[in-house]
C-alpha cells in the first residue's frame, strides 16, 4: 500500500509565500516522476509543476518564475515553494507520485491541501 500525504496549505495574503510538502510512504520499489496539480472551485484540475527522479523540472505558464518544485529522493518527498502568490492561485493542491511497485508504474494521489490567497 502507498500513502501520499500533502501538507503546508493555508491562508496567505496576496504577494505572500507558502511551501507545500508531500511525503510518499509505503511498500514500493521507487518513486519516479512527482508533481503538483491544483483545482480551483468550479474549475478542472490543472497541472502546476512536475519533477523527474533526475531533477528535471517543468512548470505551467501561470506559475513560471513564482513557483519552484524540488524533491528529496532519500525521503521520497516533493516540495512546492510558492512565492508572490496571487488570488488566482487559490485552489486545492494535489500531489501525485508515479510509483514503481515492481509490477508496473502507477500514479498515486494525495488528498490535497487547500491554499487560499486573499486579495
Amino acid at each position: 500500500q502507498v500513502h501520499v500525504v500533502e501538507s503546508g496549505g493555508g491562508l496567505v495574503q496576496s504577494g505572500g509565500s507558502l511551501r507545500l510538502s508531500c511525503v510518499v510512504s509505503g511498500n514500493f520499489w521507487r518513486v519516479l516522476n512527482m508533481g503538483w496539480y491544483r483545482q480551483a472551485e468550479e474549475k478542472e484540475r490543472e497541472l502546476v509543476a512536475t519533477i523527474t527522479s533526475g531533477g528535471r523540472r517543468s512548470y505551467a505558464d501561470p506559475v513560471k518564475g513564482r513557483f519552484t518544485i524540488s524533491r528529496d529522493n532519500a525521503e521520497n518527498t516533493v516540495y512546492l515553494q510558492m512565492n508572490n502568490l496571487k488570488h488566482d492561485d487559490t485552489a486545492v493542491y494535489y500531489c501525485v507520485a508515479q510509483i514503481d511497485g515492481g509490477v508496473g508504474y502507477v500514479d498515486h494521489w494525495g488528498q490535497g491541501t487547500l491554499v487560499t490567497v486573499s486579495s
